[in-house]
């Protein structure tokens, strides 16, 4: 079987909206892997062999220090997590993942009271499945796990390009990338500046390369990104063109 790209939900087996039981993962380096957190031997091994049925590579833990300290790939992944671990509260846990952006969670659980079911829900569980487990909502939970992390490791590999070429721009060039994405004219923008126009489209030339952006349109889209990233308000309009964002600080992605 020929693996599916990386970067698209096919290559998570996920063909419609409504998945069945046997839907399929590709069993390549591509693939997506399930992670199993859970207390119980024998509903562990139950979910594994049906998940590996279904074609999925899975991994067991029987506590979350286990899984902690476990070296993790760049596969896409979920993690099905028991409420009650021998060294840690199941929310708990959750709590811990979702701070340090570990994939997303699925509780599966012999029971469980309401309150426990809507704290994992608001901690942004993707379900909460009591057993005995139904294996086609499980199944469905699962691939939209995984479409959930995928579409997070794709969102961050952009950030991170992004922020990339941004600091690649040199102080003069990053007053043109903030000129140009306010929709000054070249003439409007040289004045600003203080340069003349044909240097300030030379300039605006080397940003629009540097940010690999094929439009204003595409700058723009890369300015709103790259605001949001690095969380600092816009400048007023009435203040002297300097960067909004200082390439000294560093952001977090």
């Amino acid at each position: 079987m020929q693996p599916y790209p990386l970067a698209t939900p096919m290559a998570l087996g996920i063909r419609s909206a409504t998945p069945t039981p046997k839907a399929h993962v590709p069993t390549a380096s591509t693939e997506a892997i399930v992670h199993l957190v859970r207390n119980d031997s024998n509903g562990t091994r139950s979910l594994t062999d049906f998940l590996v049925s279904n074609g999925m590579s899975v991994s067991a833990f029987t506590t979350g220090a286990e899984y902690s300290t476990a070296r993790q790939d760049e596969r896409p992944a979920c993690v099905i997590l028991d409420l009650n671990l021998p060294d840690i509260d199941g929310l708990e846990m959750q709590s811990r993942l979702v701070a340090s952006a570990a994939p997303p969670v699925i509780f599966v659980a012999s029971q469980a009271d309401p309150i426990s079911v809507v704290c994992a829900m608001k901690n942004g569980a993707i379900d909460f499945l009591i057993e005995p487990i139904d294996y086609e909502r499980l199944i469905a939970s699962v691939q939209l796990a995984l479409l959930e992390d995928l579409k997070s490791r794709n969102e961050l590999a952009e950030r991170t390009c992004l922020l990339t070429r941004w600091t690649s721009l040199t102080p003069r060039e990053t007053e043109v990338f903030h000129l140009t994405v306010a929709g000054l004219l070249n003439k409007q923008a040289a004045a600003e500046l203080g340069i003349a126009e044909n240097t300030y489209q030379v300039h605006r030339g080397r940003v629009m390369r540097k940010m690999k952006a094929q439009s204003l349109a595409e700058l723009v889209r890369m300015s709103t990104t790259l605001e949001a990233i690095l969380r600092k308000p816009c400048r007023d309009e009435a203040d002297p063109p300097q960067p909004r964002w200082s390439l000294e600080e560093s952001a977090t992605i």
